[in-house]
């Protein structure tokens, strides 16, 4: 084996890590993703050339960081994040795919949508100011997606001149917090996004501070799929494959949570029972598929299966035709209780409605919250009751989207007017 087969091996055996930045405006979210980017050596030579040349322009001392990721126009003309933007960058240890989402509370949806799928999030703070209400919010919607690893950056240290004991009254707050919010795996680490201080980098400015550095302890935790990983099989159909003339049969999807291999017994709805014959993927077949691929599968017996249907092993969820739920709202259609919706869980498509909206959550204090609303609007997070025309095999949410979580879709237009977690989160 060569040199070089031996490397790209090695590149493609990396696993990745999805992360996700959250912080206040003018917290320097941007500035440190550039900066993430840059010390990673993950920013193409004419990019750079390009941010030096507009941050020359702009009378900006060294290299506008932030440039590297605020690139729609309408950002960099009010000098704020307004969307979700996903990078993608990677070192010798592993890869990485940060999403980096808005800053302002008006935009919670966004950041929901930023740290449904992540397993890190990095939030930041501004030593100046410590843990603020921006802070707690984003505190309670990683609690709410259940997310166990939060990096507190405590960002700007260079400007509180690197004052250990503004930084121990910062930690000392944010530790007791995610305590409250059961946040299993926190941390905090003292950085200048400006100025490179402990984000892939560590700074002489802190001598006091003796742990890693964020990129270090990004490279460092253990890569995981939340729950599906300790989840039984989990095999939504999304397609029946047929072929007549050589009799093929397969249900194509991709696998959720568990593993399965040929020969395993896997449960249909209505009880049924069969084994697996056979795996198929793009790259030909294959004996064992795990989480996360995307495979054909071939069953032993002939089954009346379609698309929506869920094939599992033995541990299969329970069917019903309502649930609890919570759900974050994503457009300013108004939602109200009996509510006829479409309903979108795993692959399936089906008819539902809201029988009945309890909560509207305060992501501040649960002294605040709304009891009995009139209606759910754009950014609220609700708990509702949901009605199904069709019995699911629900159940509660898998943090990081493995299980547990849907869509409402308007009748009428098609547009998605919630995502929704199965289960009461938070309070």
């Amino acid at each position: 084996m060569t040199a070089t087969t031996h490397a790209r091996e090695a590149l493609a055996n990396r696993a990745t890590l999805r992360l996700c930045t959250a912080g206040s405006v003018d917290d320097g979210k941007s500035t440190f993703v550039g900066r993430l980017l840059h010390d990673t050596k993950s920013v193409l030579a004419d990019q750079l050339a390009s941010v030096e040349r507009t941050s020359a322009d702009r009378g900006f001392e060294g290299l506008d960081l932030s440039l590297l990721v605020d690139g729609l126009r309408a950002e960099r003309e009010q000098g704020i994040t307004i969307d979700v933007a996903y990078r993608y960058f990677a070192t010798d240890k592993r890869t990485f795919i940060l999403a980096d989402t808005p800053g302002h509370v008006q935009y919670t949806r966004n950041t929901v949508t930023g740290m449904s799928t992540s397993q890190v999030v990095v939030l930041l703070v501004d030593a100046r100011n410590g843990v603020v209400e921006q802070t707690v919010r984003h505190l309670n919607v990683a609690s709410l997606l259940g997310v166990k690893t939060v990096i507190l950056a405590v960002n700007k240290i260079d400007l509180v001149d690197y004052s250990q004991d503004v930084f121990n009254q910062i930690k000392a707050t944010f530790d007791a917090k995610t305590a409250e919010l059961g946040i299993e795996d926190p941390h905090v680490v003292p950085i200048s996004a400006l100025k490179g201080d402990n984000v892939a980098q560590r700074s002489v400015e802190t001598p006091w501070y003796t742990g890693p550095t964020v990129l270090e302890l990004l490279e460092s935790i253990p890569v995981t799929h939340g729950r599906a990983d300790d989840l039984g099989f989990r095999f939504p159909i999304q397609y029946v494959l047929r072929e007549h003339a050589s009799d093929y049969r397969a249900y194509a999807g991709r696998v959720t949570a568990g593993s399965i291999s040929v020969g395993d017994e896997v449960l249909a709805p209505h009880g049924r029972t069969t084994t697996v014959a056979g795996i198929d993927t793009a790259d030909g077949e294959v004996t064992t598929a795990n989480t996360g691929d995307s495979i054909a599968l071939r069953l032993s017996d002939e089954i009346d299966l379609t698309r929506g249907d869920l094939l599992t092993s033995q541990a299969r969820p329970a069917e019903t035709r309502e649930f609890a739920a919570t759900i974050v709202a994503l457009t300013e259609k108004d939602l109200r209780a009996g509510q006829a919706v479409k309903l979108r869980y795993g692959t399936a498509l089906v008819r539902a409605r809201i029988a009945s909206v309890e909560r509207i959550l305060d992501i501040d204090s649960a002294d605040k919250d709304t009891l009995d609303p009139e209606h759910v609007q754009l950014n609220d997070i609700a708990h509702v009751t949901i009605q199904t025309a069709d019995e699911l095999p629900v159940e509660p949410y898998a943090a990081r989207g493995a299980v547990g979580n849907f869509l409402l879709v308007d009748q009428a237009s098609g547009n998605t007017l919630a995502v929704g977690l199965v289960g009461r989160r938070l309070r």
